[in-house]
């Protein structure tokens, strides 16, 4: 993100903007450095306009937007289907039922395992979708390209999909049978998810080209620098609401057909929806921009860092991480800097050196998100457990969670018109990293709110720290009197956490790696999740009365800690933010000269 006190435009200069030359525009960089079909004809702003010009997005290509609309059908499935998880595996089986529905004054239910068997297999089916993005880069990357595996992407998914229905078709669902058709489903539609995961990320960012800063005049008289970083954070943030718009719908609808209807329809209806993906993948086809695969990049990679590191080793890890550390390890590394002992492997030039290390600086970044991802992860297990011990009024326990998407749907655009163009106009400089560390605050706030509620849930409850098992002589369940909504704060700060978070996350991802090696910087952002999944694990045993406030206590000075840490960590880093982005793609696999310059 731009580092300057400027502002982007606002919705009616979004209108007006012109790409017409400037009749004064002197001392510009020459236009012919530029020839490459995308930035012919721009004109680019000097030093002194860098500092000055007010910086605003570009406007999103359309073929971006499509690729919005099947992440969107895709997260309809995601969620849809996975709403309804935790009382599907955690409640009984309503009696005289066999569909699992609860209807009005009942406890939707199935399988009947309890909280920390629920808590366990959701928090195995996260860490399975966030583990198999790192396969999914690897394909991508080295033999299939980001649009062809995420076609292979929504087949394997479909398959997962038809087994979750058959787990819950009456018949079934009766049966300890459904146990294993429901895991096996877990396992096949993670794995479909993961593939999908890595591209379809960095596909619908690459189909904004540009990578310069260039200067239009707006109708109203204004000159202006178009920034692409702040044009890729805008992409994301749409993307990001195309999400939540897919993951509310879904989430309404499916746990109103899992109380009213039945588990089959709410796993049935997501997966009739999942089948616009590969409709509109295949008519919009030919409209995509796409990467071709590159080879065993990963490897090269993996040579240089090796390369890099020769002699830097210690048995002294303080002097270790220093020589580690070193401004000049990147540096003489570099194919200029070997002469004649180059190693034929070397056939990359210095600039793609420059993106490794950006890329690795990124990774290092992502290293602080399992903290995050703990607070995020309490939607989809325990924030459920604990609205199905408050008084909900005939609503469904789990659709309260509905409140994150809608929030987010609320909040994106304000913050992307609105907020984030104020704090540029009054020389904030709310910059990626700093975005980082206000998601960790407000996660580490969503859980403090969350333990309070607890306690008071505790101290209303008729059975107090069992409120998780309360029930009368007739089995009929014994609630708090509090009302489920005062669960809207925790919703609420966990969807501020995500804009600032999760969203700058992939755009770091994205503007941070190596073009040849995006869907794998992607997918190690990604694979963040699935740690935070397996350290959730660990906290499994206080996901039970009497210990729930506890583990919303725990989770919330952890990401506060966290946050602290992670800003002396970076704080270095982020005011290199706008020499980082300035560069450009480097090239591998391709011939170079002595000086390390590829010579195409």
């Amino acid at each position: 993100m731009a580092s300057q006190p400027s502002d982007a435009h606002s919705p009616q200069d979004e209108k007006k903007l012109s790409l017409e030359k400037p009749a004064d525009s002197v001392d510009h960089v020459d236009q012919s450095a530029v020839l490459d079909g995308i930035h012919d004809g721009l004109v680019f702003p000097t030093e002194e306009e860098r500092k000055t010009l007010r910086r605003v997005a570009d406007t999103i290509p359309w073929n971006a937007y499509l690729i919005a609309f099947v992440e969107l059908a895709e997260r309809f499935s995601y969620y849809g289907s996975s709403v309804v998880f935790t009382n599907f595996v955690q409640q009984k089986l309503p009696p005289g039922s066999h569909t699992g529905a609860g209807f009005a004054d009942g406890q939707s239910g199935a399988l009947g395992l309890g909280q920390r068997a629920s808590t366990g297999l959701t928090t195995f089916y996260q860490f399975w979708c966030y583990i198999t993005p790192l396969l999914g880069a690897y394909i991508a990357d080295t033999y299939l390209g980001r649009f062809n595996t995420v076609i292979i992407a929504v087949g394997v998914a479909l398959i997962g999909h038809i087994i979750l229905i058959v787990a819950a078709v009456p018949g079934v669902i009766e049966h300890t049978s459904a146990v294993g058709a429901f895991i096996v489903a877990l396992i096949v539609m993670g794995l479909g998810t993961g593939l999908f995961k890595s591209n379809i990320s960095p596909l619908i960012a690459e189909q904004y080209k540009r990578t310069r800063l260039f200067v239009i005049t707006t109708k109203s008289g204004e000159r202006v620098i178009v920034d692409p970083t702040l044009t890729i954070s805008r992409v994301y943030m749409y993307f990001y609401l195309f999400i939540n718009i897919g993951a509310l719908v879904g989430q309404i609808g499916m746990t109103y057909s899992e109380k009213y209807v039945g588990f089959w329809l709410a796993y049935t209806l997501p997966t009739i929806v999942f089948l616009l993906c590969p409709v509109v993948l295949l008519i919009g086809r030919n409209r995509y921009v796409r990467s071709p695969p590159t080879g065993s990049i990963l490897l090269t990679c993996l040579r240089l860092w090796r390369f890099a590191a020769k002699g830097r080793w210690s048995l002294n890890p303080v002097r270790m991480y220093k020589q580690m550390t070193a401004d000049d390890f990147w540096e003489n590394a570099k194919p200029s800097k070997q002469g004649d002992n180059k190693p034929k492997w070397m056939n990359f030039d210095d600039q793609w050196v420059d993106e490794v290390n950006r890329g690795l600086k990124a990774c290092g970044v992502f290293m602080w998100y399992p903290i995050y991802w703990l607070t995020y992860n309490q939607l989809n297990n325990n924030l459920t457990s604990q609205a199905a011990t408050m008084s909900t009024h005939g609503l469904p326990n789990d659709v309260l969670s509905n409140l994150d998407p809608f929030a987010l749907i609320i909040f994106i655009p304000i913050c992307d018109l609105v907020v984030y163009p104020w704090l540029r106009r009054v020389g904030v400089n709310f910059s990626p990293l700093k975005k980082i560390l206000a998601g960790f605050v407000t996660g580490a706030a969503a859980m403090v709110w969350a333990a309070v509620v607890q306690h008071y849930i505790y101290k209303t409850n008729p059975c107090g720290y069992s409120a998780g098992t309360c029930a009368d002589a007739e089995g009929n369940a014994l609630v708090s009197p509090l009302n489920v909504w005062i669960q809207t704060g925790s919703y609420v700060l966990i969807a501020f956490s995500e804009i600032f978070a999760s969203i700058t996350g992939l755009e770091y991802a994205f503007t941070k790696a190596p073009v040849n090696m995006r869907s794998l910087v992607m997918a190690v952002f990604l694979f963040m999740s699935a740690i935070s999944s397996a350290l959730g694990e660990a906290f499994v045993s206080l996901s039970a009365d009497p210990l729930l406030v506890w583990n919303y206590g725990v989770m919330g000075v952890l990401a506060g800690i966290a946050g602290i840490v992670f800003w002396f960590h970076v704080r270095k880093l982020d005011a290199q933010e706008d020499q980082l982005n300035s560069i450009g793609p480097g090239h591998v696999g391709e011939p170079v000269d002595d000086a390390g310059t590829s010579k195409i």
